[in-house]
């Protein structure tokens, strides 16, 4: 048995604030701290937290590792896509996480965005931490 869940996040990347949607009307489309919203926990589903999670730290990496590189997005949204799986007798696993982002970065190349993004995606503390595999594809719009 399959179920998905997915976020985007998107907004002011240097403060940790943004909106966020998920498929839960409770987040929908409300602008929240990054960091205050985790604190409490409440309101959505713990896939749809984990994927808010990945969604944000994904793109705040991604700032930063643009910034690093000497350009400054205009827009940056991503939206984190999970699959998870129950195995009899396990509990539900995450078995993918697609993540989709797409941004206007003035200056920068296609073929340059998509590579400081799978740097930003190695990089990224929650990539390293789920045992999942994690795909990406990067746009500039």
């Amino acid at each position: 048995m399959k179920r998905t869940a997915s976020a985007i996040w998107q907004g002011n990347l240097k403060n940790g604030k943004g909106t966020l949607s998920t498929d839960s009307s409770v987040l929908k489309q409300t602008p929240y701290s990054f960091a205050s919203r985790f604190a409490t926990g409440t309101g959505t589903n713990p896939e749809e937290l984990i994927a808010a999670a990945h969604a944000g730290c994904f793109t705040m990496a991604l700032s930063a590792a643009l910034d690093g590189a000497g350009f400054v997005a205009d827009t940056l949204a991503t939206t984190a896509a999970l699959t998870l799986e129950n195995h009899p007798q396990t509990s539900w696993t995450i078995t993918s996480i697609h993540l989709t982002t797409t941004a206007t970065v003035p200056g920068v190349s296609p073929e340059k965005f998509a590579e400081i993004a799978a740097g930003a995606k190695a990089n990224c503390p929650v990539s390293r931490v789920l045992k999942a595999e994690i795909t990406l594809d990067a746009k500039l719009t």
